[in-house]
């Protein structure tokens, strides 16, 4: 039986002070100008954003995360109480757990896990493997989250927002038209499956709408790197069934802009799903997020795909400038053969990279695209 540690730990504020005082002009009235009216009130303990704490108890051998990152604070549960199983869509605060037998229960996420102080805009997400402990009417809490791998994340408002965890690969799907289609953003997303450790596929869709010759290079450069590119079309069934053979036994998750095909393409690979889709905005040529939260669905030819909705926005999370250079494999003959050891192939003279871009070596797309993760630019 494994030991068990007390470790303390911050929690976050139910509560936080208003944003300024209100009662200016009654001070104005008693005091007028004198200093001593904006004397403030002087607190003992301090009330700061992650001033509350809490000791909780953990067992003494941590598992490591499957990303990289240090174990996360999980507070010990009592397994023998709870059943295992997999988070398939997340809404608000309550989340639908299916079993390995195939029942579903919908469960609260325990308030000691909602209240814990992650990077994490949510503690919960689409594809977690979890305990949860049984309730009245199919309803449970959530206990304890498994350590997780396979991760797909964004930086949004400052926090790590993870949009689907434990899956082996990535489509990533863009549209040749309506939406237009955004290369730099196809290099975003291969950045963050590498940041992840999942497997990539490009798929680009909607192929029955523009000739796709001229198109055929840029499938090329992919393939040239190592990645499955895939030319699609969820209209006239193109490249369907060679994406299904990529699907059987995986665990997939298929993202991209709002309007670029994904429920489109999972509903021609498994017709009865069913999943909702509308035609793109004749006015702004975009997608209407007609889907609205990722959902884990099983398909009967085997594995597991996860529907997620439109990104309007797309930036990498935790990134140093100094790293990027190891989301773009194009780079790695070259970086040795720069005259300096921490050359960030940006400004520098006689870079190797450079001249490598300006003799047609290295993609200038790529370039260019390596140039915004640099910056930290958010991709629209």
């Amino acid at each position: 039986m494994a030991k068990k540690k007390k470790v303390r730990v911050d929690l976050r504020k139910n509560r936080s002070k208003p944003p300024r005082p209100q009662n200016w002009t009654r001070q104005f009235h008693e005091h007028g100008y004198a200093e001593e009216a904006t004397a403030g009130q002087e607190r003992v303990r301090a009330k700061g954003e992650l001033s509350r704490k809490r000791t909780i108890i953990q067992h003494e051998t941590g598992e490591p995360r499957g990303d990289g990152q240090e174990p996360a604070e999980m507070p010990a549960a009592d397994l023998a109480q709870c059943l295992p199983g997999r988070v398939l869509r997340v809404h608000g605060l309550t989340c639908l757990v299916a079993t390995e037998d195939g029942r579903q229960f919908r469960c609260a996420i325990r308030r000691l896990l909602r209240t814990l102080v992650t990077d994490e805009r949510n503690v919960i997400t689409t594809g977690d493997r979890v305990w949860f402990r049984l309730a009245l009417n199919d309803e449970g809490f959530i206990e304890r989250v498994e350590p997780r791998h396979g991760l797909l994340t964004r930086a949004s408002r400052g926090r790590e927002h993870v949009l689907v965890a434990n899956v082996d690969q990535v489509v990533i799907v863009m549209s040749l038209v309506e939406p237009e289609l955004k290369q730099h953003l196809i290099d975003r997303y291969l950045a963050s499956a590498d940041q992840g450790g999942i497997m990539p596929i490009v798929c680009l869709n909607k192929a029955d709408l523009v000739d796709p010759v001229p198109y055929q290079p840029l499938l090329g450069s992919y393939s040239q790197l190592g990645i499955t590119a895939l030319m699609t079309s969820a209209l006239t069934g193109a490249g369907i069934a060679r994406l299904r053979a990529r699907l059987f036994q995986r665990q997939t998750v298929f993202t991209g802009q709002s309007g670029v095909g994904k429920s489109s393409l999972l509903n021609a690979i498994q017709p009865g799903l069913g999943l909702r889709v509308r035609e793109v905005s004749e006015a702004t040529q975009k997608g209407r997020h007609t889907t609205t939260t990722a959902e884990l669905l099983r398909l009967d030819c085997g594995g597991w795909v996860v529907d997620t909705p439109g990104l309007r926005q797309f930036q990498l999370w935790d990134i140093l400038p100094e790293e990027v250079e190891g989301f773009f494999p194009e780079f790695r003959p070259f970086v040795p053969l720069c005259p300096y050891p921490d050359c960030t192939h940006t400004h520098e003279e006689r870079c190797a990279v450079k001249r490598a871009v300006r003799l047609g070596q290295i993609s200038a797309r790529r370039y260019t695209s390596y140039l915004g993760l640099c910056a930290g630019e958010s991709l629209e």
